[in-house]
């Protein structure tokens, strides 16, 4: 999978309801800090890269987590994967913005 992808992240952790804000906020610290580009949703978080390099912070997001204190962890992940192009968040939301 050469191309760029995306994927939709939206991590529920098993933490107490206080901490439920931080500890995302730990995972987009993850994904922010990957260089990758990405997009803070309501409900998910978007990242744009190759399939290996935006999997890799995927995991990454989900230990961060754990190390936060999270018990438990829903995962939801959406991928948009083209064959023989590329996917990019500004070509689907180009005319919203």
């Amino acid at each position: 999978m050469e191309h760029t992808i995306n994927v939709a992240l939206q991590i529920l952790p098993t933490v107490p309801s206080d901490k439920v804000y931080a500890t995302v906020d730990e995972a987009i610290a993850v994904i922010h800090n990957s260089g990758l580009k990405y997009r803070v949703c309501p409900f998910e978080t978007v990242i744009e890269g190759k399939y290996d390099e935006v999997m890799a912070v995927v995991r990454q997001a989900q230990e961060v987590c754990f190390t936060a204190g999270a018990s438990q962890l829903l995962c939801y992940i959406k991928m948009q994967i083209k064959k023989d192009a590329d996917v990019y968040i500004d070509d689907k939301m180009e005319k919203y913005d």
